[in-house]
C-alpha cells in the first residue's frame, strides 16, 4: 500500500498531460475548423486542414511525451494502451485502475478548461467540442477504422521500446502516426484511438453518437496486436512500457517485484509437490 501510495504523482501527472493533450485538440480544432477562423478561411476544406491539424497534434504528442513530466508518467495518455500492457502484465493492477480513471479524468478536465479558454466558438457547429463520430460510411467501418489504426500503433509501440536502438524514439514514432491518422482517417471515425479522449468530449458536448465504438474498438485492436507480438517474439520481448524511459519508473519497479516473485512461487510449489 505504502508503495501505491507512493505512485500519486504519476496518476496527477497522467491526469494533467492528458488533460493539456485536450487543449491542444480543442484550440487547434477551433482555429482549423470555425468558419470565422482566418486560418480557416485561408485553408479551406479538403485534406489541408486536417494535414496541418494533424502537425499540430502530433507536435503537441512529441512535447508531451519528451517533457519531464511525461518521461515521469510514461505519457501512456490512453486506457485503451494502459489495459493492454495490463494484460501483457507489465502494470500493476492498481497502477493501471489508477492510469485508466486519471486518463478519463484528465480528458474531461481538459475539453471543461478548453470551453474555458476559448468560449462559444469550441461549441460552434463546426467545431462541436471536437467530438469523436463516425464518417459518412457509418458505425461498422469506424470500428473497423478505428481497430486497424490502433493496432498498427501498438504494434510500433512494442517494437520501439523493445529495441534499443530505437526505445527513444517510441514517441516521436507514435506521433508520426497520429499526425498520419488525422490527416488521413479521420474522416472515416474521427481519429479517436482513445476512450478517454472521445469521453472527455461527448460528455462537453452531450453527444453519445456511437460511443461503443471509441470504447471498444481501440482496445480489440491494441489487444489483438499484442497477442500477435506475443506469439511471435515472446513475453520477455515486452519492454517498459513507457514513452519515453526515465527514472523513477513505476513499471520498472513492478517488473523487479514481478521477477523477484516468481521464485519463490516455484519454490513453494516444488515444496508442495
Amino acid at each position: 500500500m505504502t508503495a501505491h501510495r507512493s505512485h500519486w504523482p504519476e496518476y496527477l501527472l497522467e491526469a494533467t498531460l492528458l488533460g493539456c493533450f485536450m487543449v491542444s485538440a480543442c484550440v487547434v480544432g477551433t482555429v482549423l475548423g470555425h468558419p470565422a477562423s482566418p486560418l480557416h478561411r485561408a485553408l479551406g476544406g479538403g485534406w489541408m486542414p486536417r494535414a496541418l491539424g494533424g502537425a499540430l497534434m502530433g507536435a503537441t504528442l512529441i512535447a508531451i511525451v519528451y517533457s519531464p513530466w511525461g518521461k515521469r508518467s510514461g505519457a501512456q495518455l490512453n486506457p485503451a494502451l494502459t489495459l493492454t500492457f495490463l494484460r501483457l502484465g507489465k502494470i500493476a493492477p492498481r497502477d493501471a485502475a489508477a492510469y485508466v480513471a486519471a486518463q478519463f479524468a484528465g480528458g474531461l478536465a481538459g475539453v471543461l478548461a478548453a470551453r474555458g479558454l476559448v468560449g462559444m466558438a469550441l461549441g460552434h457547429p463546426a467545431v462541436h467540442y471536437v467530438v469523436t463520430r463516425p464518417g459518412p460510411r457509418g458505425a461498422a467501418v469506424a470500428f473497423a477504422a478505428e481497430a486497424a489504426i490502433a493496432g498498427v500503433l501498438m504494434t510500433v509501440v512494442l517494437h520501439a521500446t523493445a529495441s534499443p536502438r530505437w526505445s527513444r524514439f517510441t514517441g516521436v514514432f507514435a506521433a508520426l502516426l497520429v499526425a498520419t491518422y488525422i490527416t488521413l482517417e479521420s474522416p472515416i471515425s474521427g481519429m479517436s484511438m482513445n476512450p478517454a479522449r472521445t469521453l472527455g468530449s461527448a460528455v462537453v458536448a452531450g453527444d453519445w453518437t456511437a460511443l461503443w465504438v471509441y470504447f471498444t474498438a481501440p482496445l480489440l485492436g491494441m489487444l489483438a496486436a499484442a497477442q500477435l507480438y506475443v506469439a511471435r517474439r515472446g513475453m520477455r520481448a515486452v519492454a517498459c512500457p513507457k514513452m519515453a524511459h526515465a527514472e523513477p519508473c513505476i513499471f520498472c519497479e513492478h517488473a523487479a517485484q514481478t521477477s523477484h516473485a516468481e521464485p519463490r512461487r516455484r519454490r513453494r510449489t516444488a515444496l508442495a509437490v
